[in-house]
């Protein structure tokens, strides 16, 4: 039981330092490159950066850290005693919510208005996008690195 316990937290540790990856190079590059692009052309292209990233490979590592880390939660209140439990509870609610729930109540909303725009307005709406949506990436970054951080001292403290 503890080897698969081991593994989990392992997984949920990978899991949520790739999709910090994916949330900071969207920071750092991907949405500056967009924000130089004419405002039709920079909604064009995230509304298909919004369709792509919804594939099985995303999905399952985006959501699959989100199931290790609600199941390692609960794990950790019920191990409460054991070393590390409290870093487990802690990379497992942070990844939860401000990678999970940050994304379905800002990112994903946000993503789902900019795909009904219309070229009327495009300028204020693109600009407003830009910097409100990346806002909440840099949080989705920084939970998805702290969860990571946490589940890794977590780790070292089941060994």
């Amino acid at each position: 039981m503890e080897k698969f316990f081991f593994v989990l937290t392992l997984l949920a540790s990978l899991g949520s330092g790739l999709i910090a990856g994916v949330f900071f190079i969207f920071s750092v590059t991907i949405m500056r490159a967009l924000g130089r692009l004419p405002a039709s052309e920079g909604i064009a292209a995230m509304n298909m950066i919004n369709i792509v990233i919804i594939n099985p490979m995303f999905l399952g590592v985006f959501l699959g850290t989100g199931i290790l880390c609600l199941v390692l939660s609960i794990i950790s209140l019920l191990r409460w005693q054991q070393p590390g439990a409290a870093w487990l509870l802690a990379g497992g609610l942070i990844y939860l919510t401000g990678s999970i729930l940050v994304t379905m109540v800002f990112n994903v909303p946000m993503n789902n208005a900019l795909a009904a725009v219309t070229p009327e307005n495009t300028d204020n709406i693109w600009n407003n996008y830009l910097s409100t949506w990346t806002f909440w990436n840099h949080i989705r970054t920084a939970s998805s690195i702290a969860a990571s951080a946490c589940l890794m001292v977590a780790l070292s403290n089941l060994r």
